[in-house]
């Protein structure tokens, strides 16, 4: 994510995170692809019906020889087709005097002999009655498998079929990308089969093409530096390949090809670079902002992404009002919460705005890096921006211990550094040491000076093992280092001492890492009026990506969850192009899963703080099937106090998105806290298609209610299942 001075300054991804303590229709967990679990199995008004003869493959005179196709051509085939196909007529006709409402749909002759036939109201006890028939049975309802795991965890793949599959997943909707650029040249941005809407593309025309149709540069000091909108920075292109890669990319990162093909969550989508980093430029003003926002806008663009966020002034700063409007007038725009947690009221602006689509992050399931091999057992250790074996390098390993405790390895007089390893106590030896307190050069250099021959920093947060950043000391580490996951901890300990191999070729690894929060997620409440903030989780550790010059890399940040969220705004922008700015961003966050999001200290415990978590983690397939619109998306009290016994009230707009008449009922679950309760002016709405109610929820607090948090949710039911859900906050001081 980056940053912006008085408005913007660039925020690195986290390279040192100290572990720190800290819904609509909730979805089942799940182990972050693609379950089917739930959904119907069947089609109970279409069948598919077998009839008695051999299809053309298992025929005696037709099925081929061995590595052979069936002749098509011969006279044989043609002669038995034609039999198949006076047997399929037969069955019609069948069809028409017993069944006569149903209707054959399709047939096979080569896999199968059959036909599929529309019921209309027709048994199947009917159709198996025909002497024609071998075998009838519903017809069976698959689901899309999803190999690009950031697309499985939110179900990306299952809501593009909702709108007529990937060829329409975004298609003509046009998301801009503020930030540092875009490479158009990346084979994820190749404009085959394309065409630019008319009057595009636009800007700067040799950094575009018929994909990237905008290419413009906004710097306060664009004149006297000379800058374009070139990709000079990766951040950008990264962010735009998360947005709208073209479908099944292939992809190899260090020399590693990636098992599956990339796509970005909307790969039919038209894309802008709206370049407020360009050159070497590090930070932006708010000025370039708003620059780059309004000319995003005045050139009809659909969705913002704002991957960059700085400190939050107040209620509101002015970025985060102009925010909010471009909203009002039909504009999502999707903005990164920060990169400043754990901790609460650490949301960042302009993610603070009330009607920002803000992300925070969590964990996708992959990395590549290199196997190490001690004790039968083999782990994978992340490389990072230093040194990596270039040959097979086997050695003891030497764990340094604070006690029984893994040692941080840091300088000593840094608070909890001790342990730090001593002169020769790792001659020869693979240190292995821990995450936190000092950078990643200071104790690799330190494991370094102790004798090590190369580095194993183990994670002190929950997940898959990420790159290590370079601390900018004076005299960097030159050993090999690598960083293994918080889950390997125990194992490294107890092998201490003996044999290990870090292998010189790297390789993909697939681990069950997936939906556990990253520490460096910022939180709300929002300063001083108290709003839950990021309102939705997506995906942003270890993601994988575009950078320019025809690479991939995977980056971690709320930058990287933010154009999953912008993404999912140009599908479902596609499937309901009627849909309203605010409506789209309420699909979205009230139909988050919840329940399936970790704490990162652990990676097991269930993170219900609506602040860490907002609404959930997005799913793209819940939120293009949204019934209900509810606006705000999130209902905040704000502060009161712990001595006054009192009652507020908010209206909370209901909207029905559907073409039909709907009722609904409305509830208030999991309320936490004692002294304070929340209720409503209706249980139940009946809107008619398109029309809108407005509902209150009412807060009641009594004198000397506890202090801190207090949540509920606020549940939307049709059909006896939740089908949308808003979080409720207030904080007691």
């Amino acid at each position: 994510m980056r940053r912006f001075k008085s408005a913007i300054a660039l925020a690195a991804i986290a390279a040192l995170i100290v572990a720190a303590p800290a819904g609509a229709a909730p979805r089942a967990a799940r182990a972050g692809s693609d379950t089917t679990s739930g959904r119907p199995t069947v089609d109970r008004a279409y069948a598919l019906v077998q009839l008695a003869a051999a299809p053309l493959s298992t025929y005696s005179k037709t099925k081929p020889a061995a590595g052979k196709k069936i002749n098509f051509s011969s006279s044989t085939t043609k002669s038995y087709r034609a039999l198949l196909a006076a047997q399929r007529n037969d069955f019609k006709q069948w069809l028409q005097a017993n069944a006569p409402k149903a209707r054959v749909s399709g047939q096979w002759d080569i896999s199968l002999n059959a036909v599929s036939v529309k019921l209309n109201g027709a048994s199947l006890a009917t159709l198996r009655t025909s002497p024609l028939v071998s075998r009838a049975e519903y017809q069976g309802l698959y689901y899309p498998t999803a190999d690009d795991p950031d697309l499985g965890i939110i179900d990306a793949i299952q809501a593009w079929s909702q709108g007529g599959g990937v060829a329409l997943a975004g298609k003509g909707v046009k998301v801009a990308i503020v930030d540092t650029g875009i490479d158009q040249d990346h084979p994820c941005f190749d404009d085959a089969g394309y065409t630019a809407p008319a009057g595009f593309p636009r800007g700067q025309i040799q950094y575009t093409n018929n994909k990237v149709i905008v290419a413009k540069v906004f710097n306060n000091k664009v004149n006297q530096s000379g800058f374009d909108a070139k990709a000079v920075d990766s951040h950008g292109t990264h962010v735009a390949g998360t947005v709208a890669c073209n479908f099944e990319t292939p992809a190899v990162v260090d020399g590693v090809d990636i098992p599956y093909d990339v796509s970005g969550v909307a790969p039919a989508a038209f894309l802008g670079n709206y370049n407020v980093f360009p050159g070497d430029v590090l930070d932006a003003r708010s000025e370039d902002i708003l620059n780059a926002l309004d000319a995003s806008y005045a050139d009809g663009f659909d969705v913002a992404n704002m991957s960059l966020g700085g400190g939050a002034r107040g209620i509101q700063d002015l970025l985060t009002i102009a925010v909010d409007n471009l909203d009002a007038a039909n504009m999502v725009v999707a903005v990164a919460a920060g990169n400043s947690g754990p901790g609460h009221f650490t949301v960042e602006s302009p993610g603070s705005a009330a009607r920002a689509l803000t992300a925070g992050a969590s964990t996708v399931p992959h990395f590549v890096g290199a196997p190490l091999t001690v004790g039968g057992s083999t782990y994978g250790i992340a490389a990072g921006d230093f040194a990596t074996v270039t040959a097979d390098l086997t050695a003891p390993l030497g764990v340094v211990l604070a006690g029984t405790a893994l040692s941080n390895a840091c300088t000593a007089g840094v608070p909890g550094a001790s342990g730090k390893p001593a002169a020769g106590s790792l001659t020869g030896k693979i240190a292995v040491i821990s995450r936190g307190v000092c950078t990643f050069s200071e104790k690799i250099r330190n494991a370094q000076d102790a004798g090590a021959i190369a580095a194993v920093v183990v994670n002190n947060v929950a997940g898959d093992p990420t790159a290590m950043a370079l601390g900018g000391i004076a005299n960097e580490p030159t050993i090999p280092a690598y960083m293994a996951a918080l889950l390997n901890r125990t194992a490294l300990v107890a092998a201490n001492g003996q044999s290990a191999t870090i292998d010189s070729d790297k390789a993909y690894f697939a681990t069950t890492n997936v939906d556990i929060m990253a520490g460096f997620s910022s939180q709300g409440p929002t300063d001083v009026d108290f709003r839950v903030k990021p309102d939705v989780l997506a995906p942003g550790v270890n993601v994988l990506s575009s950078v320019p010059g025809n690479e991939w890399a995977f980056f971690q940040g709320t930058s990287m969850a933010t154009p999953h969220l912008a993404g999912s705004a140009a599908v479902v922008k596609s499937q309901h192009p009627t849909w309203p700015a605010w409506a789209i961003r309420s699909a979205i966050v009230n139909t988050a899963e919840t329940g399936v999001l970790k704490a990162f200290t652990d990676g097991t415990t269930i993170v219900t703080d609506v602040n860490i978590q907002g609404a959930g983690r997005e799913n793209l397939l819940s939120a293009v099937d949204a019934k209900v619109g509810l606006s705000p998306v999130s209902v905040s009290f704000g502060a009161i106090p712990s001595g006054a016994g009192q009652t507020k009230s908010i209206a909370l707009s209901l909207t029905n998105l559907t073409g039909a008449p709907a009722t609904w009922s409305l509830g208030i679950a999991d309320t936490t806290g004692s002294g304070l309760s929340y209720s409503l002016s209706a249980s139940s709405v009946a809107l008619a298609a398109g029309a809108s109610a407005t509902v209150k929820v009412k807060l009641t607090a009594t004198k000397g209610a506890s202090g801190g948090d207090h949540q509920a949710w606020l549940t939307v039911s049709g059909g006896g299942s939740v089908i949308a859900h808003a979080a409720i906050y207030t904080i007691v001081k």
